[in-house]
């Protein structure tokens, strides 16, 4: 481990605070959450009683730290919802799982410490900042530039192999045989697997896709938003992620048929079909249907090594899951407790998804928690506040985007366990924005080449109470 690991990390957080003085508060916020994220290292240090200092950590603590001395206020701001009531339960589903299980108090506090930085804090921060129309729309375009910043790092390591993480902070973050995928290299820059690589650009893509069709971008620093988009693509197709390629197409279809329809009730379906997915895996013994899903992808030409991943994901989730049933409520606890070992003490189980993790460890109750904490904003969102705006009016369209990307999310940790604390901060900003209702700030001066963000009738200059206004 190189010396520039300890120098980024500890470093962030007064550069958070110089953002802050520099730069509007909301996009603070954002380019403090997209910057460390991309850039800083794949590392940790642990600290007795308190969660790890990674880049996550060391961002909220900046954040937070820049909020007490240059925004007091904002705290005097925020209204607690019910809206919030499943991230509070997620937080505090660790304490409840040790004490359940005999581990103790303490075991029970300090994950539940771990779990509110990485989940709680960034919600809480999004909450308080971005959760009205221009908000969502800074972070939406910060995950555009974030992954057209990504764009040559990705072209580099797809030809030379995954190194820069190597190169500048002095180790691989995670086993290199892992970045092999079709005869080439598959990007991981400075993520920790390729799959959050090949996410992440989805993100971007999806979003940079919807905001040019939608007019609210036509060029960022006077290059044409059409070769930037198709740049892209032409990433994403690169990173080979057979998941990341799917979710685009899935996110594409539902965001034409919503608009084609003026109606929210494809997104509805999908959000219907997860929780389906959930309880017939949790509450009963897994169905046959997963049988069926790897029959009708061999079927359609979906190569065997992928076929193959699927139906061992599928195969370790029905043991994990017949285990986590034994402490269906609360779960095993952390420390291993929820995976299957053999009689020799060896574990014979690969927890690969986010909700065999949550219920492994947390039961029902952090499952629910998790599951109500990543649908409700986005589905209140669509079915409730704008279900017919929020399509094609370009003062709509970021929040839109950011809002279908944490569907699609949620579907990806049916599968993979890639928690990316950008996509919370911005699940937090749409359930203030849920909650903010009709009342919304008046978006300023949009920055040189991005359009301006249109007022409707039902918009108000001065924002309603419990939401987060920009500088």
């Amino acid at each position: 481990m190189g010396f520039l690991v300890p120098l980024a990390l500890f470093c962030w957080i007064p550069v958070v605070l110089y953002l802050f003085t520099r730069l509007p508060l909301q996009r603070a916020v954002v380019f403090s959450f997209v910057a460390a994220w991309l850039f800083l290292p794949v590392a940790g240090y642990r600290i007795a009683g308190l969660p790890d200092l990674t880049k996550t950590g060391v961002t909220v603590c900046g954040v937070f730290l820049a909020m007490l001395l240059f925004d007091t206020q904002r705290l005097s701001r925020f209204s607690p919802s019910w809206l919030d009531a499943p991230m509070l339960l997620w937080c505090i589903c660790p304490l409840l799982s040790s004490v359940n299980n005999g581990l103790g108090l303490y075991d029970g506090m300090t994950s539940s410490l771990t779990q509110t930085v990485t989940w709680g804090l960034p919600y809480f921060l999004g909450r308080l900042y971005l959760g009205n129309l221009y908000g969502l729309y800074q972070l939406a375009l910060g995950i555009c530039v974030g992954g057209i910043l990504y764009v040559p790092l990705c072209l580099y390591e797809a030809r030379m192999s995954p190194q820069l993480h190597g190169m500048l902070y002095g180790f691989h973050q995670h086993s290199f045989a892992h970045t092999m995928r079709y005869g080439g290299w598959r990007p991981v820059v400075f993520m920790q697997h390729g799959l959050e690589v090949g996410l992440w650009m989805m993100a971007a893509t999806f979003i940079g896709f919807w905001l040019w069709r939608s007019g609210v971008l036509t060029k960022i620093y006077n290059i044409d938003m059409s070769w930037l988009v198709a740049s892209l693509v032409l990433t994403t197709i690169l990173v080979k992620s057979t998941g990341a390629y799917a979710l685009l197409a899935l996110g594409l279809l539902l965001m034409w048929s919503g608009k084609r329809m003026q109606t929210s009730l494809p997104i509805l379906l999908v959000s219907t079909g997860i929780c389906f997915y959930l309880v017939t895996n949790t509450v009963v013994d897994a169905p046959g249907y997963q049988n069926q899903i790897v029959t009708s992808l061999n079927s359609i030409g979906v190569s065997e090594a992928r076929v193959g991943s699927i139906e061992f994901r599928f195969d370790n989730e029905k043991l994990l899951a017949d285990k986590a049933r034994q402490r269906l409520l609360f779960g095993w606890g952390g420390w291993g407790r929820s995976r299957v070992y053999d009689k020799f003490g060896r574990n014979v189980s690969t927890t690969d998804s986010l909700w065999i993790i949550a219920f492994g460890e947390s039961g029902l109750v952090g499952l629910a928690s998790l599951t109500a904490t990543m649908l409700l904003p986005p589905l209140l969102y669509f079915s409730l506040r704008y279900r017919k705006k929020a399509w094609e009016r370009p003062e709509f369209a970021p929040a839109s985007a950011v809002a279908l990307i944490l569907v699609l999310y949620t579907i990806d940790c049916l599968l993979n366990a890639m928690v990316n604390p950008i996509f919370i901060l911005a699940n937090g900003a749409l359930a203030g924005l849920v909650l903010q209702g009709p009342q919304l700030p008046i978006a300023p001066r949009s920055p040189k080449g991005q359009r301006q963000l249109p007022a409707t009738s039902r918009m108000t200059r001065t924002p309603a109470r419990g939401s987060a206004c920009h500088r």
